[in-house]
């Protein structure tokens, strides 16, 4: 593993602690059309808001069975810190993706990080990135934060961008320059921003840290592409 994947995986890790709380989504609760699907998950965050995660593993479980993303989130969270189960990155893995699927953008994020370290899933950075992405684009700005930071360590180039700014970057790459190493910068400059966009008060530093290295060229790319990302 290089020096900067380690860097990424202590970015990532510093994100997904192990100790992380449960987290209540209570704006989801109008889309779920069964009572009793709903009284489970209930039942399973009021039990493992007590410290009662065996109670939550069951309550999350039946709630996960029948389809509630919500549920899957948090159930994998518990195979993957081993609350209440023995730890099962395999199963953590497959709630997550699970949970994901469905659109549950905090999971997307989770799955990538699972894709990036190879936790119950053989390793992918191209899924990682891809999961990040699409967390970052829905607002997830730890996403973006890590996306920045992939880009502004080199562990990910212009080249590799599978999605959302891939037409773009080439487009204002042959506008600008051709260096890679100035793409990367430019990219990890417009991740930054959609992080700090989303209210990421650690990607400020990161942005600092780029500008110093970034010349008045690829400060201007990197602006004009952030804003019509804004617009598309």
């Amino acid at each position: 593993m290089s020096c900067n994947t380690i860097g990424i995986m202590s970015k990532i890790n510093e994100i997904n602690a192990p100790n992380r709380v449960l987290r209540v989504l209570g704006c989801a609760f109008a889309l779920i059309t069964s009572p009793s699907l709903l009284a489970d998950y209930e039942d399973g965050v009021n039990a493992a808001f007590k410290g009662d995660f065996e109670t939550a593993l069951h309550e999350f479980t039946v709630a996960a069975e029948e389809g509630l993303d919500l549920a899957q989130y948090n159930l994998a969270i518990l195979y993957f810190t081993g609350q209440g189960v023995e730890q099962d990155a395999a199963e953590a893995f497959r709630w997550t993706e699970a949970a994901a699927l469905q659109g549950h953008v905090a999971a997307q994020f989770n799955l990538g990080s699972l894709y990036y370290a190879g936790d119950g899933v053989e390793a992918d950075t191209d899924k990682a990135v891809e999961m990040f992405e699409g967390a970052a684009r829905a607002g997830h700005a730890n996403a973006a934060l890590i996306l920045a930071n992939m880009y502004a360590d080199g562990e990910l180039t212009a080249e590799q961008e599978p999605g959302l700014f891939a037409s773009l970057s080439r487009y204002l790459s042959a506008l600008f320059s051709d260096e890679q190493a100035s793409n990367d910068l430019v990219l990890a400059h417009v991740w930054a921003n959609v992080a700090i966009a989303n209210e990421n008060s650690e990607a400020d530093a990161l942005l600092v840290e780029l500008e110093g290295r970034m010349s008045a060229e690829q400060l201007s790319q990197a602006r004009r592409q952030f804003a019509q990302w804004q617009i598309l």
